[in-house]
């Protein structure tokens, strides 16, 4: 039996794979040009799925991304599985659309908490999230988190002074449990 080297650290790689075309070369400049692209393959599911479009400067699609796919009324979706291609892709920013196979469009607390914690992450990252949109049903209805006026657009501060950062300390109880 071989023993196994302690140092011994394995090499990865990790690669952009790209799957047959679904987007056109038009820009997305309004939540409607995005559910035409994606709204009635969506539609077509029979659960949730989340889907990052990722773009260029100019808002011309490079790519898009099944992110996640869940149950049919839920999807986890976690920052780093939606952030992943945009990053590979060298995106500029990103929209986020995802499916209610109920057919309803109204945002679910979990689609809301996302979208905040998205937005905040996309702008500390160069990489804003310009909408959240969610497609029901047989693709005439949507909600576009920015067209309804609930999208923040974050404005954090970066201080220039490491004397007035602010860091959260760890209690005695949680660097015990860091061990």
């Amino acid at each position: 039996m071989k023993k196994k080297n302690l140092y011994e650290l394995e090499v990865v790689s990790i690669r952009l794979v790209k799957d047959a075309p679904i987007i056109s070369d038009k820009p997305i400049t309004m939540p409607e040009d995005a559910v035409e692209l994606l709204g009635e393959y969506l539609c077509q599911m029979d659960r949730e799925m989340m889907c990052v479009i990722n773009l260029k400067a100019d808002g011309t699609p490079i790519n898009c991304n099944i992110a996640s796919i869940g149950a049919v009324d839920s999807s986890i979706a976690h920052p780093r599985e939606l952030f992943k291609s945009s990053i590979l892709s060298n995106a500029s920013k990103m929209i986020l659309v995802h499916n209610h196979p109920s057919s309803s469009i109204k945002p679910s607390e979990m689609d809301t908490m996302l979208t905040d914690r998205m937005v905040n992450l996309g702008s500390m990252m160069g990489i804003p999230i310009i909408d959240h949109i969610i497609v029901g049903g047989d693709n005439s209805q949507f909600f576009s988190f920015k067209a309804g006026g609930i999208m923040p657009f974050p404005k954090n501060v970066l201080r220039t002074d490491y004397k007035k950062v602010e860091f959260q300390t760890a209690t005695v109880a949680e660097k015990g449990r860091a061990r």
